[in-house]
């Protein structure tokens, strides 16, 4: 075949794979098979490697790119990406309209979106070619993405038209993906992911684009820059005729009341969706009219996103089993008749104490509701009491600890029973897992099961014996293979430097968290001074108390933990001296951060909290000088407003902290 005619060739397919691509994952209507999509995409790639200088920029080849090394690089929005004030029940929709008709008294209509539970993105097309996609980031500057967006099939490359324009949109993805991923981490021996939105979010700020690609992540659009348009249903409409995934449940509302409709319907119905949202959007329908209304410091005036109340479901209570966590706690767990809530099956549920279940009276053969605290923890909210069959008995917490049989104590002052044998299996076990988790030494490949593998099979005994496996002694093990062995055995190794609080916070003392193990290192600046404090010294650390004293004063003072530090010493785990703040703008201020944060990770708020020398908490308190809020916030915000604590939004830190 001449060039000329493998030119020709090379176009044909391209057009039928991107009009094939755009059928399956824009209009959902496969025109052919995916083995047939398979043929051509194979048939295009053999043409391409013989002649690549005729490889075309919208070529369904190209989509995934090379590895992104280093930080992402940072992208200034043309237009601010402000985030929308919420509404959390119809009178404050309704509050929304009433500030708007104190500014304009024009007739008033209005467009109503699904609110994609998902991660907001911008594309930017020069001469109608995909040059830039950055993340909302703090809606001036976002994150450079492109490289992962470019794997999105439903995200043109190309356009029909050479259009200067800049586009805004939501990527997520499906939950039927979701499980599906969730099926292949729970295989593997790792981590769950918690919710659609996170692991969309994840996926696109991977550096490696054949993750992104592998996940099959999807897009919605709704924003458009660029094109002299009137009103927003104009806007969705270009944007479908320009080949971008635009969510068919939209509808245009000539009144509030219709909106106040379209989110009835969709509250109902969300679960028919084979996506998460979480609200409508209602926006005014004409431009012209939104660009009079302006914006307010953080928000525009012109659109308000209503959020739905947590999902709640009624289930069965099958059992309540008592779980043994690695201090020893025995926790109550609700055993449930499997229910889709918030985008996951729920199949138990935390009754966190006896005193919990006995105050909610939460009895096996139960009717419950539960819903999912931040759409994330699944939790009871109530007993159903008429449905209550006959016979049912009160919980008993047990006697014994169910794994070894020693007995259980309540701990004074306390609502939790404990194991009495400090090397019952399960403690053992779960202080394994916490030592090599995120938090702590972070092991990459160290998940659950291998831990339980490792430690079932005796290999394991505590936390320094994983620095002396070795490629032989895993092998054998299950899942396991040459190469497998070799890059646990590698990343084991490469964790044997780390900073002083993780180390501490590994070491899974009882009531010591990140912030107190931060606090300890901070202090005294080294394991030795920490091992030598007197139960007074200790108690002078800024955020330590009594009872916290006495547990870290009892642990350094065991011989099983001197046992243990001095293992850690002969298997070469060198512990790093804390870096010190940059600045002491924050010395003496206490931070909390809760809710999802758009431009940073909640790891990240708070390590630049510590840089600049002050301290973050997991809980609000009357100490607490300031709550850094974020999406969907939860009871602390709740108690902030109580406490009279000064609440800060996202914009409101970043600048704080600038």
């Amino acid at each position: 075949m001449d060039k000329a005619r493998v030119e020709k060739e090379i176009l044909k397919l391209v057009k039928l794979l991107n009009r094939y691509s755009r059928a399956y994952y824009v209009l959902d209507r496969p025109e052919v098979s995916d083995a047939e999509y398979d043929r051509l995409y194979h048939k295009l790639q053999e043409l391409e490697q013989e002649y690549p200088e005729l490889i075309q920029k919208d070529s369904p080849t190209q989509r995934v790119g090379d590895k992104v090394s280093g930080d992402f690089a940072e992208i200034r929005h043309v237009r601010a990406r402000m985030s929308l004030d919420d509404a959390f029940s119809w009178t404050n929709v309704e509050e929304f309209e009433a500030r708007i008709r104190k500014l304009v008294d024009d007739k008033l209509s209005y467009m109503a979106e699904l609110k994609i539970d998902g991660l907001q993105i911008v594309l930017t097309y020069k001469q109608g070619e995909l040059v830039t996609a950055a993340t909302r980031g703090d809606g001036v500057v976002g994150e450079d993405v492109t490289h992962t967006i470019r794997t999105l099939r439903d995200v043109p490359l190309v356009l029909s038209k050479p259009l200067d324009i800049v586009v805004g949109g939501e990527v997520y993805i499906t939950k039927a993906d979701f499980a599906k991923i969730n099926k292949g981490q729970e295989k593997a021996g790792l981590a769950m992911y918690a919710n659609p939105r996170n692991l969309a979010a994840g996926t696109v700020r991977q550096l490696d684009p054949r993750v992104a690609s592998e996940r099959n992540l999807r897009s919605f659009v709704y924003d458009l820059d660029g094109i002299e348009l009137t009103n927003q249903q104009e806007v969705l409409a270009t944007l479908r005729e320009l080949g971008f995934a635009v969510n068919e449940h939209n509808k245009y509302c000539s009144s509030l009341e219709d909106a106040h409709k379209f989110i009835d319907k969709w509250t109902k119905d969300r679960d028919k969706l084979p996506y998460e949202i979480d609200g409508i959007v209602i926006k005014i329908d004409d431009l012209k009219l939104r660009d009079r209304l302006g914006k307010t410091a953080k928000a525009p005036r012109w659109a308000v996103a209503y959020k739905f109340p947590a999902e709640q479901k009624p289930t069965k209570v099958l059992d309540i089993e008592v779980q043994v966590g690695r201090q020893g706690t025995l926790t109550p767990v609700a055993i449930l008749e499997p229910v889709q809530l918030a985008g996951t099956t729920v199949s138990r549920a935390t009754l966190h104490n006896e005193d919990e279940v006995m105050r909610k009276d939460v009895r096996v053969g139960d009717t419950v509701i539960v819903q999912k605290a931040g759409d994330i923890i699944p939790e009871v909210v109530e007993v159903v009491k008429g449905k209550r069959p006959n016979g049912t008995k009160a919980f008993i917490m047990p006697k014994q600890c169910p794994i070894c049989d020693s007995p259980v104590t309540r701990i004074e002052g306390e609502a939790a029973y404990r194991c009495v044998n400090p090397n019952c299996f399960v403690v053992q076990h779960k202080k394994l897992i916490h030592f090599a988790s995120r938090d702590a030494f972070d092991i990459e490949g160290l998940g659950e099961k291998i831990v339980e593998q490792l430690h079932t099979e005796g290999l394991v005994r505590d936390a320094a014996d994983f620095f002396t496996l070795e490629e032989g002694d895993i092998e054998p093990l299950e899942r396991f293979a040459e190469k497998s062995a070799e890059n646990l055995v590698a990343a084991i190794q490469e964790r044997k430097t780390i900073s002083l609080d993780r180390f501490i916070y590994a070491l899974g003392i009882l009531h010591v968290g990140q912030q107190t193990a931060r606090d300890l290192a901070s202090h005294f600046g080294s394991l030795d001074q920490i091992k030598k404090a007197s139960l007074e010294k200790l108690m002078e650390v800024d955020g330590i108390g009594d009872k916290v004293a006495e547990s870290i004063y009892q642990y350094f003072i065991s011989e099983s933990a001197e046992e243990l530090l001095e293992k850690f010493k002969t298997v070469g785990v060198k512990i790093k001296k804390p870096d010190q703040a940059s600045s002491d703008k924050f010395a003496g201020m206490s931070f909390v951060v809760t809710g999802s944060l758009s431009s940073m990770s909640r790891d990240e708020a708070e390590a630049k909290i510590r840089d600049l020398g002050g301290r973050s908490s997991s809980s609000v308190s009357k100490d607490t000088s300031y709550l850094v809020v974020g999406d969907k916030p939860g009871s602390k915000y709740d108690k902030a407003l109580k406490l009279g604590i000064e609440i800060l939004d996202e914009e409101a830190f970043k600048k704080l902290i600038s």
